[in-house]
């Protein structure tokens, strides 16, 4: 447990020497995001009966700017610890590869919550608090952090440069976000994109999390939940196999 303490602990402090670029910077970019989308928006679009645009799309910010900061707190330590070679020093302690997953998925947890917080606390000024179902809010941010802090691990595994990173981010992490209903309702799609995001496993976290905050949401969100869990699963597992196995980190 001292190894698990102390790797978790150094990841801690490796996103926190950096706080206005791992912390500030996201809440800055989901304020702009409201601002804009607020603005242009909130006379014009009642997404759900008696909900202002600008209370729907708070609870989406939040957890967007969470699942990218999550995934990037994992992935960018991996990938520079091996570009670096400094690996080697996590590598060679008495770690198990469950202390390792654990370790580097606390930290994502952790700085994922950060940015939710620093997001929901500036938004504060424009949205008044407002949350029916908090038990759900916690389980959706856990759920949430938890799968794109296992995936950013999965990611940084496979990487072996920053270009095959920023791809993984890019071209799948970025628009699985940005499809899954942040800014809008799937119900407001034709029915052929309605089917196609309910493929989406992030869109069940957004949706479910929005519910928490404004009691309404495109689906069930104990199907969110179920979704949600097997992922986490899914991913964990697949990661934990991989990291046994020693793929690409000891070979």
């Amino acid at each position: 447990m001292n190894g698990l303490s102390t790797l978790f602990y150094k990841e801690m402090l490796r996103f926190w020497k950096v706080v206005v670029q791992t912390v500030v910077a996201p809440v800055v970019t989901a304020l702009l995001y409201l601002l804009i989308f607020a603005h242009v928006l909130e006379a014009h679009v009642e997404v759900y009966p008696g909900v202002a645009y600008s209370s729907f799309l708070v609870p989406g910010l939040v957890m967007m700017s969470m699942l990218q900061n999550a995934f990037s707190n994992s992935s960018s330590s991996l990938i520079q610890s091996k570009m670096m070679g400094s690996i080697v020093f996590v590598l060679l302690p008495p770690l198990s590869y469950l202390e390792f997953f654990l370790a580097y998925l606390g930290a994502a947890v952790i700085r994922g919550l950060v940015v939710g917080l620093g997001v929901w606390a500036v938004t504060l000024a424009f949205v008044p608090w407002h949350a029916p179902h908090p038990g759900w809010l916690l389980a959706y941010a856990l759920l949430a952090n938890g799968i794109l802090g296992a995936l950013g691990i999965l990611a940084g595994i496979w990487a072996e440069k920053f270009d095959q990173l920023a791809a993984f981010q890019n071209f799948l992490v970025l628009p699985l976000t940005f499809l899954s209903g942040v800014f809008y309702s799937i119900h407001t799609l034709p029915a052929f994109w309605q089917t196609v995001s309910h493929f989406n496993p992030v869109f069940y976290l957004i949706d479910g999390f929005r519910y928490a905050f404004v009691g309404q949401s495109d689906t069930d969100p104990w199907l969110g939940l179920l979704v949600s869990g097997g992922c986490f699963v899914a991913i964990s597992a697949l990661t934990l196999m991989l990291l046994k196995s020693g793929y690409k980190l000891r070979h």
